[in-house]
């Protein structure tokens, strides 16, 4: 209790400028106290002012008063001192470089408690008393500490600025709604604020929403993966039972299906937890930007509200629709089905079965394949940086601009021999295999230019139907020529109609078995579209045609009259 009265007379004895014990005291003609230099130091910057002022009380003074050290304060002072005691107060009670300083304070300055919007000053709590005790300065506008006030200046014309510009979206003061303002829609900075605040609420809500929705789909996922790791599981189970009855004839054919199906396991398992890990990071990026909005939105200053609503609101923008399907019970049933069926067969019938097998592992799917792009930006999305491989190029392509483009010459090029290199078809495969939803363009001029994808095993040596692009089941290709388009498979033809294009764009996703050739020119048009499974990574290959005429020409060696073709792989931004 001792120590409490020592505080209080501490305080009575304090400096109300430097918070410090008095030093030469002296009293004013108010009656309150301050060591000389402090007051003489404040109305030495009051100086250019008609009148002088008390910092506590704000009575003014027309002359200013003669200062005399009063000697009994003084005494006090020294009887405070030989205590021991130390008026200063506590080390965090100062500002720091990081917090809001008392703009009255001297020396070392402590912490402001309250920034006022009409005089444009921090103030401690003691420095903050007259604006609780002084009628007028009652009236004013206290918010939070900032050291952003001077922002709520005018520029221009030194005033505070109370008023938004709604056409130039920026606050102004009544000057500049008198001058380059006038006939602009404004309203008071208030009012604005007010309905930006409905704004900030909606968008709240809306992100609200969002995580209850992505938590629903978290929860799903949860729910999925245990469900696959029971069916892998199991399937594991019976495939092990299925083939111990079989041990002679499917000794080697047991350990693929269980790599199988442990692989598919592994892959479906880490697609959705890095799908998981990524709906928990967009919940923390949502929670944050709720925290950060609902700050914003407790903010009682309004321009700096309005400063800084424009750089938070527009993230809560975005659609409620999840990037994903779940695909239910979709899991490793059909594969112990199709075990079964293999057990019952003959060995003769091993390798036909043994297609489904796979081709069902493969089918386990917790995930759907997202939906075809609708627009150019969408397809770009997923474009992929692809070269071609000059080990695979005929010998008469020149490949230039990074190995992106094919020319096809008169005279053959020195590449070195390889066996990937086709001998017989003006054509080359690219060396980037094409793995998850790919699009890329192909440029063209010439006579005609074939547009494919690949397996890798395609022959190399052969004629055109066995090696040609189109002309096998290894490969699928679009054939464009000036006139037409038309797509081959596996030697067999289906005409294409669609406008003609000297830029071509290719979508594939491997595992939905799609495959897609677009006329790209201000819009997108479908010329065709191939649904199959593919059973083998794929390539994209480029392969140049060359008419009766210009191949006439190139045997006479007439070079002015054989026509060139080149096609290029497009880089895209």
């Amino acid at each position: 209790m001792a120590e409490k009265g020592v505080q209080l007379d501490r305080e009575t004895f304090s400096c109300p400028i430097c918070l410090d014990l008095l030093r030469d005291p002296v009293t004013i003609p108010c009656g309150h106290s301050y060591c000389m230099d402090c007051i003489e130091a404040h109305w030495e910057e009051e100086e250019g002012k008609r009148l002088l002022s008390c910092p506590q009380c704000r009575k003014t003074f027309t002359l200013r008063p003669v200062l005399l050290k009063s000697t009994m304060l003084a005494d006090l002072v020294e009887q405070l001192k030989k205590t021991g005691l130390q008026a200063a107060p506590a080390d965090h009670c100062y500002a720091g470089a990081e917090d809001v300083a008392c703009d009255v304070c001297t020396g070392r300055r402590l912490k402001a408690f309250k920034s006022c919007l009409a005089c444009l000053a921090s103030y401690c709590e003691k420095h903050l008393q007259p604006h609780h005790d002084v009628p007028p300065l009652k009236k004013h506008k206290l918010v939070e500490p900032s050291n952003q006030l001077q922002e709520n200046i005018c520029s221009r014309h030194d005033e505070v600025m109370k008023m938004f510009c709604r056409t130039d979206q920026q606050c102004i003061c009544y000057l500049c709604l008198m001058e380059e303002h006038e006939g602009h829609d404004t309203v008071t900075a208030a009012a604005e604020r007010t309905e930006r605040q409905r704004e900030l609420e909606g968008s709240r809500l809306d992100i609200q929403q969002r995580i209850q929705d992505r938590e629903e789909d978290l929860k799903l996922l949860h729910q999925e993966v245990e469900a696959l790791n029971l069916s892998a599981d199991k399937t594991v189970e019976d495939s092990e039972q299925i083939f111990t009855e079989l041990i002679r004839l499917m000794e080697n054919r047991s350990s693929d299906v269980k790599q199988q199906v442990r692989s598919r396991q592994r892959t479906e398992v880490s697609r959705v937890r890095e799908l998981q890990e990524k709906l928990e990071q967009e919940i923390t990026e949502l929670q944050r930007n709720d925290a950060e909005l609902k700050l914003l939105s407790h903010t009682e200053d309004h321009n700096q509200f309005l400063l800084h609503y424009p750089s938070l609101s527009p993230r809560a923008e975005a659609t409620h629709s999840s990037s994903f399907i779940i695909r239910p019970l979709r899991h490793f049933e059909d594969v112990t089905a199709a075990l079964s069926e293999l057990r019952d067969e003959l060995q003769d019938a091993l390798r036909e079965k043994w297609t489904n097998v796979l081709l069902a592992v493969t089918e386990v799917d917790v995930l759907l394949s997202q939906p075809e792009p609708k627009t150019r930006a969408g397809f770009l999305r997923y474009s992929c940086d692809i070269t071609l491989d000059p080990n695979t190029a005929y010998t008469r392509l020149l490949l230039s601009d990074g190995d992106r483009k094919a020319t096809l010459m008169r005279e053959g090029q020195s590449y070195s021999s390889h066996s990937d290199r086709f001998t017989r078809c003006r054509q080359a495969l690219s060396r980037e295999s094409l793995t998850g939803r790919c699009y890329w363009e192909v440029e063209w001029r010439g006579r005609g230019v074939d547009v494919a994808v690949s397996y890798k095993n395609i022959n190399r040596t052969g004629s055109r139907d066995e090696s040609g692009f189109g002309f096998n089941n290894n490969s699928w290709a679009l054939r464009c020529s000036n006139n037409s388009f038309t797509f081959h498979h596996n030697d067999v033809q289906a005409p294409v109609s669609g406008p003609p294009s000297s830029r071509l764009g290719v979508y594939l996703d491997p595992r939905a078995g799609i495959l897609s050739f677009y006329s790209v020119s201000d819009t997108m048009t479908l010329l065709h579209r191939v649904q199959t499974t593919f059973t083998q990574p794929l390539y994209a290959g480029l392969g140049l045609v060359v008419d009766l005429f210009s191949h006439m020409m190139f045997l006479f060696r007439n070079e002015r009259l054989f026509h060139e073709s080149s096609a290029e792989l497009c880089k895209l931004k």
